[in-house]
């Protein structure tokens, strides 16, 4: 549709001899024709308001409101606007307005000098202005109603509501409607409202949808663990020189008084690849890059509502993008790649599995969304997440939202963020100490002191299967 436009606009420039451009009735900007480069050309050619024009490919309430002032909404034929230069108007202007069934859609400019085209060549162009008009009528219709009929069936409850929705989207699509989509759910989106389906490459449908974004947990009550469970139960701690003699998963990690080497030895029985590991207090170590992070109380730096829409609430864009086969993704991962250009480099795109039809509508944009908030609190799957490869998180995002687990709680506690992503890494590496320690940049007697504070903060043991699945899923699903 772009090179619709860019085809015309260089047709009327051809015809009345001087670069035209076109413009949306809000005035943004869609299509310039191209300057001669062979003749003459000064500063004055693009005055201040047509440079702005181009540039931002918008122009300011003040500027159209000066234009409107010369009845350019109710022409329905050529206007002359003379220079204005204390109003940054270097040169004069024809306008040619574009209309649909008597409706301004939007505007042709052409810079005027005398003694200016005939009224028969201002006739051809007017002509060629009414098919832009037919152009953006049909832009406006398509885009305006794909809108609305996508919006009502993604938000829509399962029952008859969804049903009339999904048939309505499918009356609008007409013969695309039984053909082979993907769902794409890009967030945050900067604006209130949707493209033009025809901006997108393979876009059916777009429109923009209340987001909810990934968020993290409060802090947690007062208190600990049950200090019936786990470590508290298993461990003692004394004074000793942290060599400890027993043989638990962290065993001799005793709570030293003072220092990195600790003054305490733990005790227990076993062979876990913990023992002996004698440290200090928490504030025996540098707070680290975590302090604040992921898992501290109030907003993560990577919620998508770190970027308001315009009305101030997070919006998402859900766009339904037609593929050619089921195991070519790559019309959907376009769109979306060229959405979060327009959207801003904190944005991501979630890619639903491909679906026939319209009729599980919902579940596609389950996937999708599921997958934008999994890849704005994982930043390793993005920034273009497909559901399909989204591992364990598509368990994760489909849990309802819920207060973390009693055992971890304490743990999310902004305080303790360090500990949390410690963890979280100790159990991404399943586990081994030296990988982890590498992973983090820390010594392996650091890491055996978190581990052990960890425990005794949760109550859980880290030796148990069930109690590292635990503690996994939680601090996984806190980032979501």
């Amino acid at each position: 549709m772009k090179g619709d436009y860019q085809e015309l606009v260089d047709e009327i420039s051809a015809l009345l001899g001087t670069p035209a451009t076109l413009e949306n009735r809000d005035f943004g900007l869609i299509a310039f024709g191209a300057h001669d480069s062979g003749s003459d050309f000064d500063e004055t050619t693009l005055d201040p308001v047509r440079t702005r024009s181009i540039l931002t490919r918008k122009s300011t309430p003040a500027v159209r409101s000066w234009f409107e002032g010369f009845g350019i909404t109710r022409a329905t034929g050529p206007v002359r606007i003379p220079a204005a230069p204390d109003a940054g108007v270097f040169r004069a202007r024809i306008c040619l307005p574009v209309r649909h069934r008597g409706v301004v859609l939007g505007y042709v400019w052409l810079l005027d000098a005398e003694p200016g085209p005939s009224h028969e060549r201002l006739s051809a162009a007017m002509d060629v202005a009414a098919r832009i008009g037919e152009l953006l009528a049909d832009e406006e219709r398509a885009g305006a109603d794909l809108s609305r009929e996508l919006r009502a069936t993604l938000t829509a409850e399962r029952g008859w509501q969804y049903d009339m929705a999904v048939a309505a989207l499918r009356t609008a699509l007409g013969p695309d409607a039984d053909g082979l989509h993907a769902l794409v759910c890009l967030a945050p989106w900067p604006g209130e409202d949707a493209p033009s389906p025809r901006a997108v490459p393979a876009a059916a449908a777009l429109c923009a949808v209340p987001w909810r974004p990934p968020a993290t947990p409060g802090a947690p009550p007062t208190g600990g663990a049950d200090p019936s469970r786990g470590a508290a139960r298993r461990r003692g701690a004394g004074t000793g020189s942290g060599s400890g003699t027993g043989t638990a998963h962290v065993a001799g990690a005793g709570a030293g008084s003072a220092s990195v080497t600790g003054t305490g030895a733990g005790s227990g029985r076993g062979a876990g690849p913990l023992a002996g590991a004698g440290a200090g207090p928490a504030s025996a170590f540098p707070a680290g890059p975590y302090a604040s992070g992921p898992y501290a109380s109030g907003p993560a730096p990577y919620a998508p509502g770190a970027v308001p829409s315009e009305g101030g609430a997070p919006r998402a864009l859900a766009v339904l993008v037609r593929l050619r086969s089921g195991d070519n993704l790559s019309p959907a991962t376009t769109a979306a790649g060229r959405l979060r250009d327009a959207a801003g480099p904190a944005a991501v795109a979630g890619i639903a599995s491909p679906r026939r039809g319209l009729a599980d509508l919902d579940a596609s944009w389950h996937e999708a969304s599921s997958a934008a908030r999994a890849a704005t609190a994982q930043p390793h799957l993005g920034p273009l997440a497909e559901w399909a490869a989204l591992g364990p998180y598509r368990m994760l995002t489909a849990l309802p939202p819920a207060e973390p687990d009693p055992a971890v709680r304490a743990l999310l506690a902004p305080a303790h963020a360090e500990l949390a992503r410690t963890a979280e890494v100790f159990l991404d590496h399943a586990g081994q100490a030296g990988r982890t320690a590498t992973a983090l940049g820390i010594h392996r007697q650091t890491l055996y002191y978190r581990l052990s504070r960890v425990e005794q903060l949760t109550g859980l043991d880290l030796d148990a299967g069930e109690d590292r699945l635990l503690l996994h899923m939680a601090l996984k699903a806190a980032k979501l």
